[in-house]
């Protein structure tokens, strides 16, 4: 019998060690964990660091993300864009480089990319000021919700697409690698 009890209470013990202390079990995931995507296009390497925030049952659109106001395009830190070559965007170019990525959401679907010039910021420090190029993006909407914000870099056409998911929303910027 005590044999029994013994190998219980070491399973027991076992079980408890493998739970963890109070403090490392209380530690979750964060909200909105950071993400990247990379993508190698026309011999460019563009890279995208950001945060990724969820629906969670939130209108996002015009509630979380008001019209008409520079978005942080994630959440958290701002959202980091690099590219190895330059790259155009209808008839803006954006130089090689690091910059910030902002979205101008519009009610009537007429979005806009910020391709912002200061670096290192926490997401909500946006200065107009240091915006290098305001691009247009094509609005659709997605056949299903997406649960958890996602940007995108992929080939397309004779150049590539970002795009920005959320919610029933995709927001996509097209563009060519600069000669």
């Amino acid at each position: 019998m005590f044999q029994l009890r013994h190998t219980v209470s070491a399973a027991a013990a076992v079980a408890l060690f493998a739970l963890g202390t109070p403090e490392v079990s209380a530690q979750q995931a964060p909200a909105s964990p950071r993400d990247s995507v990379a993508a190698t296009i026309g011999g460019a390497s563009v890279k995208v660091n950001y945060g990724r925030p969820s629906k969670r049952g939130r209108e996002i659109f015009g509630g979380l993300v008001p019209y008409g106001t520079a978005w942080r395009t994630g959440a958290n830190e701002a959202t980091a864009f690099t590219t190895s070559k330059a790259l155009r965007f209808g008839s803006a170019t954006v130089p090689a480089g690091n910059y910030t990525l902002f979205t101008l959401p519009a009610q009537d679907g007429k979005w806009q990319l910020i391709i912002n010039k200061q670096t290192g910021q926490w997401g909500t420090a946006y200065d107009a000021k240091q915006d290098l190029v305001r691009i247009p993006m094509t609005v659709s909407q997605t056949s299903a919700p997406v649960e958890q914000m996602q940007i995108t870099v992929t080939a397309a056409g004779n150049g590539g697409e970002l795009a920005v998911l959320w919610d029933r929303t995709k927001a996509v910027a097209a563009f060519t690698v600069a000669p």
